[in-house]
């Protein structure tokens, strides 16, 4: 049979078949991604194959999953517990919504630059979600005026939402029906309250999200899927506190800033750094202001912290 993954718990899945049916499965035996070292070769998102692992017809009954479909993509941060692993966060998105906020908590430009660099590094499309916008004043509100313009600029999409006027409630919708969307952002930015409004049935908690994340090793992320609408599935990454480059050398990290990738062959040297190298045209548009200094800086922090753990 065949069915997708929309619960992990790191041993345990719910799987959903072709017929709407919930499973609780294990996997049989280990499974590799070809290339990468993973601490979890089944991610939420993933369409897989699995057989009854009995022959016990209850309601108890479990399967075992023996094999992964190839993925369209997934996205992937550093294990935070086995060095030199990764783990999946979630697979076959069709995009991935950053939930950011300007205060109660504050998200940092250096976050969402990692995690659309994150999302680029995968060809997954980057949204990004302005939410709480009923705690701004007309200054901050200006402020993410001029976050959208930068980012729109560069492709991405953004919106303006808060759960508790319904501010964009509905363009939300929109984007994400007929959609498999990753959402994610630090927690406490209203992921929960927004998806409440979206859809009342889930009655999410945060309290109770923020728990199953931090089951066993508090460090952990366990993602979920849930079904918002027919085709449009909301895959939840609580409380994510650190996106990282997986098997991505420092060179690389250019290709996923779309302002510095359409400039990459006017540099005098195929292999630029874009740092202190003559002729280097990202450099240059940097100081004619065509590239926002707050992008490139954050570039700048990632390629260091590439190097310094080679």
């Amino acid at each position: 049979m065949n069915g997708r993954v929309f619960r992990s718990t790191g041993s345990w899945y719910e799987i959903v078949d072709e017929h709407g049916q919930r499973h609780q499965g294990r996997l049989r035996g280990k499974l590799k991604l070809k290339g990468v070292k993973v601490t979890n070769p089944v991610a939420v998102g993933d369409r897989v194959v699995f057989e009854p692992e009995s022959e016990a017809q209850t309601a108890e009954a479990t399967v075992v999953i023996t094999d992964v479909l190839p993925r369209d993509n997934y996205i992937i941060r550093k294990s935070p517990h086995k060095t030199a692993h990764g783990h999946i966060l979630a697979a076959n998105l069709d995009q991935a919504v950053l939930i950011a906020t300007l205060t109660l908590p504050r998200t940092s430009l250096g976050f969402i630059d990692r995690f659309l660099v994150s999302a680029e590094a995968f060809r997954i499309p980057g949204v990004l979600v302005f939410n709480k916008q009923d705690l701004l004043d007309d200054e901050s509100r200006a402020y993410i005026t001029e976050l959208e313009d930068l980012y729109e600029a560069l492709g991405y999409r953004c919106l303006k939402t808060s759960a508790v006027t319904g501010e964009g409630l509905e363009a939300l919708r929109a984007l994400l029906t007929g959609k498999t969307s990753l959402i994610s952002g630090h927690s406490g930015v209203g992921k929960s309250s927004l998806v409440n409004a979206l859809a009342p049935d889930l009655n999410l908690r945060t309290q109770a999200v923020s728990t199953y994340a931090n089951k066993g090793v508090h460090t952990t992320t366990f993602a979920e899927m849930f079904t918002l609408a027919d085709d449009t599935y909301l895959i939840d990454t609580p409380g994510i506190k650190e996106l990282g480059m997986i098997d991505t050398e420092p060179e690389e990290i250019s290709h996923y800033f779309p302002e510095m990738r359409d400039r990459l062959g006017d540099c005098r040297f195929h292999n630029c750094t874009h740092q202190h190298e003559p002729g280097c045209a990202v450099v240059a548009a940097v100081e004619a202001g065509e590239i926002a200094l707050t992008r490139y800086y954050n570039y700048l922090g990632m390629i260091s912290e590439e190097d310094n753990r080679r």
